[in-house]
C-alpha cells in the first residue's frame, strides 16, 4: 500500500512538471502546478506516515525512505514559499526534481519491501536525522531558485524577452530574496540537526554522518558569511547554491 502511494505521488509530480512546461511553452502561467504538487504532498505524507508506523520511528531507515522524505521536504517548502511569494513557475522547476528523487527511491533495492521496527530508538537521533533531511529540502529549493535565476539571466543576455518562459519568470530580485531566505532557513535547520547529533549516542556510522553534516554546514556558513560581508552577484550566489547542494549530496553518498 505504501509503495502505491509513493508511485501515485511520483506520477503527480511528473504531471505537474509536464503540465507546467507545456503551459509555459504556450506563453501561459502554470496555475495548476500548485494543485498537482499539493496532491502529491498529501500522498507523500500518507506514504511517510505508513512507513513511520511500520518503523515505529521517523521513516529514514533506508535510502528510499531518505529520498522520499527529502522529496516531501522539498514539496513542503515549495508549497510554503512559491505561492506566498507568487513565484508560480517555481513549481515547474521543482516538480522534475521531486519526480527524480522519488523515481530513484522506487528503484529496486532502495525501499525495504517489509520495513521492520527500528530497535533502540533515540529521540536525539530522530531529531538529528529528520531535521537534517528537512534542511536539505530547503537547500534543494534554494538550488532550484538558483537554476531559475540563471535561466532568467541567460534569457536576458540572449534577448529572449518575448519567449513564454521569460514572461512567466518572476523578477530577479524576488528570486534572489527567496534564494537567500531558503539558504538561511536550511542552514538554521541544519544547525539544529547538528546540535541534536552531538547529543545522541554515536556509532561509527552515525559519527560519519555527523562529520558530513558539519562539512556541509561549514560550506553554507561560509557562503552566507561572504554574502553578508562582501556581497555576491546574483549569478555567483546562484551557482554556489547549486554547486554546494550537489557537492553535499555527493558527500553523504559516500558516508
Amino acid at each position: 500500500m505504501d509503495r502505491w502511494l509513493l508511485i501515485a505521488s511520483t506520477l503527480l509530480a511528473l504531471i505537474g512538471g509536464v503540465w507546467g512546461m507545456t503551459s509555459v511553452h504556450r506563453g501561459r502561467r502554470s496555475r495548476w502546478t500548485v494543485l498537482w504538487m499539493a496532491l502529491a504532498f498529501v500522498l507523500q505524507t500518507g506514504f511517510l506516515t505508513l512507513r513511520g508506523e511500520a518503523r515505529a520511528a521517523c521513516p529514514l531507515a533506508d535510502h528510499g525512505e531518505i529520498l522520499a522524505y527529502l522529496a516531501w521536504s522539498l514539496t513542503l517548502f515549495y508549497l510554503l514559499i512559491g505561492p506566498a511569494y507568487r513565484i508560480s513557475l517555481l513549481g515547474v522547476f521543482t516538480a522534475p526534481v521531486v519526480f527524480l528523487f522519488q523515481a530513484i527511491a522506487l528503484a529496486p533495492g532502495m525501499l525495504d519491501a517489509t520495513p521492520l521496527k527500528v530497535p533502540g530508538g533515540n529521540p536525539w537521533h530522530e531529531t538529528h536525522t529528520a531535521t537534517s533531511v528537512l534542511a536539505y529540502g530547503a537547500l534543494a529549493l534554494a538550488a532550484v531558485a538558483g537554476v531559475m535565476f540563471l535561466v532568467l539571466d541567460h534569457q536576458l543576455k540572449e534577448h529572449h524577452l518575448k519567449s513564454g518562459l521569460f514572461r512567466n519568470l518572476p523578477p530577479a530580485r524576488e528570486l534572489l530574496v527567496s534564494l537567500n531566505r531558503l539558504l538561511r532557513l536550511g542552514s538554521i535547520l541544519l544547525t539544529l540537526g547538528i546540535i541534536a547529533g552531538f547529543m545522541m549516542p554515536r556509532s561509527p556510522s552515525a559519527t560519519g554522518h555527523l562529520v558530513a553534516a558539519l562539512i556541509v554546514w561549514a560550506g553554507y556558513a561560509m557562503l552566507l558569511w561572504i554574502q553578508s560581508t562582501r556581497g555576491l552577484t546574483g549569478r555567483r550566489i546562484s551557482l554556489l547554491a547549486i554547486a554546494l547542494f550537489l557537492l553535499s549530496l555527493g558527500v553523504f553518498a559516500f558516508v
